[in-house]
C-alpha cells in the first residue's frame, strides 16, 4: 500500500463551477497507482467541490443561479460583512455543498461517471487562488 499526496493551485474566475477534472486525473496517472481511493480536500471556507454533469455547460449554469436564489446576496441579510456583501453568503454555500470529495481509483484512473467532472465551485465575486489537497491511498 502506498499513499501519495499533492497540492493543485487554481486562480477561480469569480461565482461558478471551475472544471479541475483534467489536472485531477493527470496527477492520479503520474502516481501509477491503479487501484486506492482519492481524497480531495478544498482548504478554503468560501468554495467547495463538486462532482457535476460535464457535458452540458448550461447545467453548471443552472447550478449557480440555483445558488444565488437560494443563498441570496444583501447588507441587510447578515451580519458578517468582513470581506464584503458575497462573504457570509459564500460561508453559507460552501456549507451546503461539500468541502472534500471521495473517489475510488480503477485501472490507474479516478472512477467517474461518463458525464461526470470534478469541479471546484468558486462563492466569491472576485477570482480567488484557491488550491486542492489530494491524498491518494493505493496500490
Amino acid at each position: 500500500m502506498r499513499q501519495e499526496t499533492h497540492r493543485l493551485s487554481f486562480r477561480s474566475h469569480g461565482k461558478g463551477l471551475l472544471p479541475v477534472t483534467r489536472p485531477v486525473l493527470e496527477w492520479v496517472r503520474q502516481t501509477g497507482i491503479s487501484t486506492g481511493l482519492l481524497t480531495l480536500w478544498c482548504p478554503h471556507t468560501s468554495c467547495s467541490l463538486t462532482v457535476q454533469e460535464n457535458a452540458d455547460p448550461s447545467v453548471r449554469e443552472d447550478i449557480a443561479h440555483y445558488f444565488e436564489r437560494l443563498v441570496p446576496e444583501g447588507k441587510d441579510l447578515y451580519r458578517h460583512m468582513d470581506e464584503g456583501p458575497d462573504d457570509m453568503p459564500a460561508h453559507l454555500r460552501t456549507m451546503l455543498t461539500q468541502s472534500g470529495l471521495s473517489i475510488p481509483v480503477v485501472e490507474g484512473a479516478p472512477s467517474l461517471g461518463v458525464w461526470q467532472g470534478i469541479y471546484l465551485f468558486e462563492h466569491r465575486r472576485v477570482p480567488h487562488h484557491r488550491e486542492i489537497v489530494l491524498h491518494l491511498l493505493g496500490e
